[in-house]
This record gives structure tokens, sequence and C-alpha cells, in this order.
């Protein structure tokens, strides 16, 4: 295996390389003369600067005269005339040895520890399974969270977004997601992250054992939009590769905001108008490419189940980036602030929260007690601002005395984290409201 592993390396390796010139500037990017008639949108490059340092860049724009490229980085120092070598594709090779480390989006090492190359090298940007051969949607998961194995289910090749703005938890459920849920392979992918939080989301939140069967693909918040921006793509790149070995992967991307914000930078450095609130009309594409390659796979293929994290600035689900996304995913679930500020955690709001693998996802028992807990609690916070004000009187509605004996219960129970499976948290579930005095029966919820 280490033999075909070099073999892999050696055979990337080029003798001749295309070079150009720098021969001008335009706002933030650099125009090239010499590598117009060979440059692809989307090569990578390399600008050897007169000090000697190189700077990584990429071809964004393409005329008769010249290539347009954006540096990685800030590009003090350049000078007329440098020269521009044509470095590699974006495409990354992983393999199996990927598994317990962290890579940088162009499959780079960051743990300081030599990375092997697998034998297939592909692009970063694949086209996803055939729409009419790909599988139906597989069985439900284990997620050690009693709300996602009941209200909200996540089966096998679904795709959900988690929307929320700063500061409610996002991140650590992600992270319990990453450690609870069943699945073979874990991809995640940190976009625009702080630097410390990697660190600490590697070593903390998940733990060596979970590590173990991941893959963190890292971008932090300082570096270049072109690197941000490919970090979800090399991400889902990794997902793919496990997912065509036949095996269930689990892939998560924190965020998709800041994937949109970093397209933005480039989409505006090629020229392109931003007409949709502030984003370019790309970036609708762009989002359902990238959600597009995840879910089933083919006959002979496993599956990526995605979970796709959204930062909803003043909880506007109607922003462009959350718009797009909960209509193109199978599911969206809402982290509401005023539930995280009095210590609820996951902070989820289930009446926001859809979950599209309903009903086929639970038996008909099971989607009995998801309607009755949905249409209790309902109940209670569509009269929750009388009761809380004292102006409700116990006996007036049957319903509303109902859902006040059962809230305080509900809401305990959507707190709740196991590893029991989801036959116990609907065990679990069904206890809760037995606790609260109501009974269950034909559909209907009765007092006990």
């Amino acid at each position: 295996m280490r033999l075909q592993m070099l073999q892999a390396q050696l055979s990337q390796v080029q003798v001749a390389r295309p070079i150009g010139r720098i021969s001008g500037t335009r706002g933030n990017v650099l125009t090239v003369s010499g590598l117009n008639d060979v440059g692809r949108i989307g090569d990578r490059v390399l600008i050897t600067k007169q000090s000697g340092d190189p700077l990584p860049a990429e071809i964004v724009q393409l005329s008769q005269s010249d290539a347009t490229i954006l540096p990685d980085g800030s590009f003090d120092g350049v000078a007329l005339n440098d020269r521009v070598m044509i470095d590699a594709q974006n495409r990354i090779a992983p393999n199996e040895t990927w598994l317990g480390r962290i890579v940088d989006p162009n499959g780079e090492p960051l743990d300081g520890r030599p990375l092997g190359r697998g034998l297939n090298p592909q692009p970063l940007k694949n086209n996803p399974p055939p729409a009419a051969s790909r599988r139906p949607l597989g069985k439900r998961m284990d997620t050690g969270h009693l709300v996602f194995d009941t209200m909200l289910p996540i089966v096998r090749g679904q795709r959900i977004g988690l929307f929320a703005g700063s500061g409610v938890g996002k991140s650590s459920l992600m992270g319990k997601l990453a450690t609870h849920m069943s699945a073979d392979v874990v991809v995640i992918a940190m976009i625009g992250e702080r630097g410390r939080e990697v660190r600490h989301f590697v070593d903390d939140v998940l733990g060596a054992d979970a590590m173990n069967r991941a893959v963190v693909v890292a971008a932090t918040s300082d570096q270049s939009p072109l690197v941000r921006r490919r970090c979800a793509w090399t991400a889902m790149a990794v997902a793919e590769h496990f997912r065509d070995e036949g095996l269930s992967v689990l892939f998560l991307a924190d965020s998709i905001t800041r994937f949109a914000e970093a397209h933005r930078e480039v989409a505006s450095a090629a020229g392109e108008a931003p007409v949709l609130r502030g984003f370019p009309a790309s970036t609708s594409h762009l989002i359902m490419s990238l959600c597009e390659r995840a879910g089933p796979g083919g006959p002979d293929q496993g599956d990526i189940t995605a979970i796709f994290s959204v930062l909803v600035a003043g909880s506007d689900m109607e922003e462009p980036i959350a718009d797009v996304l909960r209509g193109v995913l199978d599911g969206h679930v809402v982290l509401d602030r005023e539930i995280a500020e009095r210590g609820r955690f996951p902070a989820i709001d289930v009446l926001r929260s859809v979950s599209r693998s309903l009903p086929a996802a639970a038996t008909t028992a099971e989607n009995e007690t998801i309607a009755q807990v949905r249409k209790l609690m309902s109940v209670f916070t569509q009269n929750q601002m009388m009761i809380n004000a004292g102006l409700y009187s116990q006996g007036s509605d049957p319903e509303i005395d109902m859902a006040i004996q059962a809230w305080s219960h509900l809401d305990k129970a959507m707190s709740q984290v196991h590893e029991h499976g989801c036959a116990h948290s609907f065990d679990q579930l069904n206890l809760a409201m037995r606790r609260a005095g109501i009974n269950i029966k034909n559909g209907r919820s009765t007092r006990s």
C-alpha cells in the first residue's frame, strides 16, 4: 500500500509547467499575461515574488489577452513581471489514512504529521450521482438526542439544515451529533472558524474516540475567501470518496453562511454583481450544487447524511442563505435564543422545525405520539402569554389544561441525551406524558 501511495504521489509530479507574468492589478485581483491560453477557471497558480516568497492564487476569470487571479493571501510585495506558474488543478486524493486527521482545503496536513495520498485523485467539484439511479432515504439513525430520535428523526442519506444565531449552542450540538450518531465515517468542514476553535473542537468536543472515524477539514477566518470556499468542496469530496467505498458517511458543515460569504468575495472580485440582497446570483446554484452532492448514493455506493449549519442574524429565516437551504433540504432544525437563555439545550424550537423523513421514518403509533406532543406544545405556545399573565382560568378549556399539565415534562424531555437508541427515546417521551397525567390512545390525548 505504501508503495502504491508513493507511486500516486510521483505520478502527480509535473516536469514542465506553463509560466506567465504579472501584468497589472485591478481592485483586489491581479492580471497575468501568458496563461490565458493554457489556464482554466479554478486552476491553482503560484506567484514567485521578487523576495522569493511564494504566494498561492487561483484563476477566477479569463479573457483573450490575460487571466485574472485572486491570491490566497495579501499580495503585498507582488511586482510587475513576477513569475506566475500553474501549480495544480483543484484535486485531492483521500484514503483511509486520512481518518483521525486534520487537513486544510488543499489536502495538506494541519496536525504536523505526514499525510499519504490515495491512488485516485478527484476534483473538488464532482457531479452528484444520477438522479434516476439514486436509492431512497434509508433507515432512522440513532443520534443520542431524544428530540431527534422522536420529533425530528434523521435517516440515512437525509440532508438537514441547522439554523441558529451566534452563541446558542450550534457548534456544541454538531459536535455531539458527530460523537453519537451511527455512521461509519464522519467528515467535518470547519469553514471560516476561529483558529483556537479548531483544536478545541477536535480535543474537547469530539475527543480521541470520535476522531478515530473522522476527517476534519479546516479553514480559519483569517484565510482568503478562496480557501474558505474551497473548504466545503474539499470536505464534500472526502465524503464522496468514502461513500463510493460503500460506507455510511456523516457530513457536517459549519457553516454554509460563511461558505456563501466567501463566495460573495470571490464573485465580486471576478466582477459579478450582488443582486440577491448583497449576494451574487450564482450563490443559489453554488449552495444547491453542494447540497445535491450529499444524500443517498447509487446502487453500489453508500450514502452521505448531511447536516449544514446556517447563521441567521436576528432569527431571520427569510434571509437569502436560509431561504435557499430550506427549499433544497430534507428538513430544517431551528435553534432559538430564548430557549437557550432559559438553560434548555439543545435549544431546538420543535414547532418551527421539520423533518421531511416523517411520517415514513416512524411507525403508526410513533407518528400518533409525535402528532399529539406537537399539538400539546402548540396549544401551550399559542396561549403562553395569557397563561403567564394569569389571565387563564383553569377548567376553561380542556386542551389548554392538558397543555399546561404536559408542558414542563415535555420541555424537559426535549433535552434528554442517552445512548440507548430511538425505541428508548419514544419510551422516555411516553413516560414524560404519563408523568404529566396524559395518555395517548387512538390518536387522541386524554387526562388520566
